[in-house]
């Protein structure tokens, strides 16, 4: 498949599955902390909130991203229940203020990134062909256009 080929679903989860992966990886490095509790707290990473289980979120979506995009089908399923999750994930956050189900730690730039990527998601998912088919209007050489068998038994119209 060529990339212009490619649908917004797959696209998105190419490139989401491939930060949040990085960022899952990278964030170890700076907060491996698995505390839990409503006062669960995390240390920034380009200004985001994070502590070991939302590394932990970011490896796994990013992991989900990566092996869904090469086909349509999946990148669609990806990008609208991952959209869909993180939608919920970001009214959550919204709600708590400044965690996720006293898990995962979260801030102002996390409230913007999740809606950011629930739209994205739900956007890229709900525009984007589900089917690997193509245009193609012919199978093996011959076209598939319709004919019609004329009154005369045999001519077509």
């Amino acid at each position: 498949m060529r990339n212009d080929d490619r649908t917004p679903a797959q696209w998105y989860s190419l490139v989401a599955g491939a930060v949040l992966l990085l960022i899952g990886i990278l964030g170890f490095f700076v907060e491996a902390n698995f505390d839990f509790g409503s006062d669960v707290e995390g240390e920034s990473l380009l200004g985001f909130e994070i502590n070991g289980p939302h590394n932990i979120v970011h490896l796994a979506s990013g992991a989900l991203g990566l092996l869904a995009f090469r086909r349509r089908d999946t990148a669609k399923t990806f990008a609208l229940a991952f959209g869909a999750v993180y939608l919920v994930v970001a009214i959550i956050g919204v709600i708590q203020g400044d965690n996720v189900l006293g898990i995962i730690p979260v801030n102002g730039a996390d409230h913007v990134l999740h809606f950011a990527l629930a739209l994205a998601g739900l956007g890229a998912g709900y525009v984007s062909r589900g089917d690997d088919a193509t245009n193609d209007t012919t199978i093996g050489g011959r076209s598939t256009g319709t004919s019609s068998v004329g009154a005369r038994g045999g001519d077509r119209v």
